[in-house]
């Protein structure tokens, strides 16, 4: 059979192209193993602040009397808003953590509980800044005794991991271009 100049092109250009395919595939495998990993720690920081939404908004629901004290403490609502508060809250968080839990509504839980973090954290301070020194009521008598700058922490670092749960979560939605 006789090769014409064109068909060993060919078989040169479908070589280069099974080589290149060689070192995109590999090239996947390290992307998949990163991509396995980043979405392994993202569920681990998904259930561990779901767990802490679900445990604060427990402790709170157990005894509304006191989240209703505690509440009252900060000086920025009736009794009336305070004590419906009171009731209302700790039932959103746990909702909103079983919500991350399952990933369900997964993203307007992550914006609900982003802002009611960002809210604590600045009610907080805005407490601090009047003078008033309070319990924040956030994990029940288990936070009684944290001082000023651990609880500001605590908040802190969760608004941190829900923010970048955020745009983890924003970011895997759009279309990823390839090159």
């Amino acid at each position: 059979m006789k090769q014409t100049p064109n068909s060993e092109s060919v078989r040169e250009h479908g070589a280069q192209l099974s080589t290149s395919n060689v070192q995109l595939s590999g090239d996947a495998s390290t992307s998949n193993i990163k991509n396995r990993t980043s979405n392994i720690l993202r569920r681990i920081v998904d259930l561990i602040v779901a767990g802490i939404f679900i445990y604060a908004g427990a402790i709170k629901a157990l005894d509304p009397v006191q989240f209703t004290s505690d509440i009252d403490n900060y000086k920025i609502f009736p009794w009336p808003i305070s004590v419906a508060l009171a009731f209302y809250l700790p039932w959103l968080e746990i909702f909103c953590g079983f919500a991350l839990v399952v990933r369900l509504l997964y993203r307007g839980a992550l914006s609900i509980l982003t802002t009611l973090i960002l809210t604590f954290t600045l009610v907080t301070i805005a407490a601090k800044v009047r003078g008033l020194d309070i319990t924040c009521g956030c994990f029940g008598h288990a936070s009684q005794n944290w001082s000023f700058p651990s609880h500001l922490a605590t908040n802190l670092a969760i608004l941190a991991a829900l923010v970048v749960l955020s745009f983890k979560a924003a970011s895997g939605n759009r279309p990823q271009s390839v090159v």
